[in-house]
């Protein structure tokens, strides 16, 4: 018997393994997304927004540090352009997600990639490339199911926390400091990704220039930061691919 072709359809049984796979995996996110979900909650009533406008944010944007720093913005009264423009240049990265994901979920229906866009958040994007180049051998379907495992538990929490957040908000004692998700959360996703030196380099540049950077108003300096985090990333890729090149020849 010939082994399945990845671009087979697998037997349901593995679709289901896939999907609760993703779905147990995605569970410990929870420990951070139910704090980010609320700690916004907090900050879009505080920042004036009435329970649908908070909630129409969680629902239509979907990606936390752009709609805190939607918020942020609205509260200092930026201009209006300014918060849409800042608040698309956050969520750039969600472009290179695609693109990272584009070689695994590229074949699937416009209706698939429509909702794998939609519920595309930091967490369940790295747990998918992660499992994807983890298991190559896997059908289209399985990794569907898979991110649709994911995103089960992260999704929905994350508006029905930020619906308790704006609910009751104001109930929760200062001293829990919701606001310690959001580090962690990052923490959590980049830390396993740094696994080779242009990643580490990437890493580093863009902590020191989002350090050197700070003082500059409504996020600017991270935008800087991530600009020249790409930038060294890639030149160090670049620079690994020619002493590589230079080995071979010298081998060969």
């Amino acid at each position: 018997m010939t082994q399945a072709q990845p671009d087979q359809r697998p037997a349901p049984g593995r679709i289901r393994a896939a999907y609760w796979r993703g779905f147990r995996q995605g569970l410990p996110f929870l420990l951070v997304i139910v704090p980010f979900g609320l700690l916004f909650g907090v900050a879009g009533t505080e920042a004036g927004l009435n329970l649908a406008e908070v909630m129409g944010f969680s629902i239509l944007v979907i990606a936390g540090a752009s709609q805190f720093t939607a918020v942020q913005l609205m509260v200092d009264q930026a201009p209006t352009v300014m918060v849409i423009l800042t608040a698309l240049a956050v969520n750039l990265r969600m472009a290179m997600y695609s693109a990272s994901l584009a070689p695994h979920l590229g074949r699937a229906s416009t209706w698939h990639k429509s909702l794998v866009a939609y519920f595309m958040v930091d967490q369940v994007y790295a747990m998918s490339i992660q499992d994807y180049e983890t298991r190559p051998e896997q059908s289209l379907a399985e990794k569907l199911a898979y991110y649709a495992g994911v995103c089960s538990p992260v999704c929905p929490q994350w508006y029905v926390s930020t619906l308790v957040g704006a609910l009751v908000g104001q109930a929760i004692p200062p001293e829990f400091a919701l606001d310690f998700a959001v580090p962690i959360t990052f923490l959590a996703m980049i830390g396993p990704a740094l696994r080779t030196l242009p990643h580490v380099i990437a890493a580093c540049v863009s902590v020191v220039v989002a350090l050197v950077f700070a003082f500059l108003p409504a996020g600017t300096g991270l935008l800087i930061a991530a600009a020249a985090a790409m930038i060294a990333g890639g030149q160090a890729e670049l620079w690994l691919e020619h002493a590589r090149a230079r080995r071979e020849r010298g081998e060969h």
